[in-house]
């Protein structure tokens, strides 16, 4: 048993024993393992889920639910628990909260209106989801879908100046081929087609869907850099303006219909499970996407496209012949290269031509905080807090 002094200290230990601090810090390592794995399953249940329930619940026989409606009630049901977030940071004060709102919807009402704009182009991307999904194979949509990340890089590039490595081009050439290869296997009658669907508009909508992602998701990064608002607040006035604009395009496309057969028409518990995902998926991905470095969130991507097509065979009965293999291993190998970090290679040669003896660490010191690889993947970056998006901007 070791000694303990007047001080409350314990004796020193032999060369053998172990430190406190390796302790804490070998523990604080094995949760934070975890936290990326979680995140990993996370982020890929998330990604797949999503696109095979809608095809699952737009492809059911009988009553067919308006799109529109599930789009209002996704964003009802994410402003709802936005605000619920809220009221828990403020300790469950009904009146800081209602000043809180006052002064940040209100007070601060240009700050508002600019969330007006990727709010707008959301609901739309909600929108041809459906269109796309509903004409689409799911597993041939995402692949397809993937062409967000050639969309986000170019209006990164345009908007926010920022530049791409090679590496990076060549990936986006990579994976711009390997989604015309696969719509070039659906162009050209791959497998049984129900005859309720039409592959040309599913592709229209997917692009416009991809090219909506990549400006919102870039033009709500801009706003965001130069504002001081929380996540939950950021999202509870998306959901504001997403119920109204999307309470529009209902009454624009569907008002007619709706009206006569009623808000909830064609609902049941998979349609449901539609609008919880996609009410509170992208809330949970806010949350762990956090734990998740680049290289995880692409490893992520190209689980959820082997996911979707694996259960796509079991569920929907797809065909995979040679083509679409060849097309979607292009994508998943383009995304994985799109998300290695830029400098690895150059740290990993800069090191090796240093020698062994460069940067000793004195014993007894902390080790310098490592620099992120963090590099504006930016379907995820509008959803990450505050501290994070700052960090990454500066």
């Amino acid at each position: 048993m070791a000694a303990v002094g007047s001080g409350g200290s314990t004796a020193a230990a032999g060369p053998g024993a172990v430190s406190a601090e390796a302790l804490e810090s070998g523990t604080a390592s094995a949760a934070h393992r975890r936290l990326k794995y979680i995140s990993l399953a996370v982020l890929v249940v998330q990604n797949a889920s999503l696109i095979l329930s809608i095809r699952y619940a737009r492809t059911l026989p009988g009553d067919r639910f308006f799109a529109t409606t599930a789009v209002v009630m996704a964003e009802v049901l994410k402003g709802l628990t936005c605000l619920l977030l809220l009221f828990a940071q403020k300790r469950g004060n009904v009146k800081h909260l209602a000043l809180f709102l006052h002064e940040a919807v209100l007070v601060r009402y240009v700050d508002t209106l600019k969330l007006a704009v990727p709010s707008l182009i959301y609901t739309l991307q909600n929108n041809l989801q459906y269109v796309a999904i509903s004409n689409l194979p799911a597993a041939t949509f995402q692949v397809t879908y993937q062409l967000k990340i050639l969309t986000t890089a170019l209006f990164s590039v345009l908007m926010l100046n920022r530049s791409l490595s090679r590496l990076q081009w060549a990936s986006l050439l990579l994976l711009f081929t390997g989604v015309a290869i696969v719509q070039a296997q659906q162009a050209g009658g791959g497998g049984p087609r129900p005859l309720d669907q039409n592959p040309g508009a599913g592709l229209v909508a997917v692009v416009a869907s991809c090219l909506s992602s990549g400006f919102a998701g870039v033009y709500f990064e801009k706003i965001l850099k130069g504002s001081s608002g929380s996540v939950w607040l950021r999202n509870l006035q998306l959901g504001l303006f997403g119920t109204a604009l999307g309470l529009v395009g209902l009454w624009w496309a569907e008002g007619t219909a709706v009206a006569r057969r009623g808000f909830f028409f064609g609902y049941t518990p998979a349609v449901w499970g539609v609008v919880l995902n996609q009410a509170f998926g992208g809330l949970l991905v806010a949350v762990v996407v956090k734990y998740a470095d680049n290289i995880l969130k692409g490893f992520a991507t190209s689980l959820s496209i082997v996911l979707s097509t694996v259960a796509s065979i079991r569920l929907f009965g797809f065909h995979v012949d040679p083509l679409f293999a060849l097309g979607a291993g292009l994508v998943i190998g383009a995304v994985y290269l799109y998300s290695l970090p830029r400098g690895a290679a150059k740290a990993t040669a800069s090191a090796s031509a240093s020698g062994p003896c460069t940067h000793q660490q004195p014993p007894g010191q902390p080790p310098p905080p490592k620099l992120s690889s963090h590099r504006g993947d930016l379907s995820t970056e509008p959803f990450l807090p505050k501290l994070l998006t700052k960090v990454k901007g500066s």
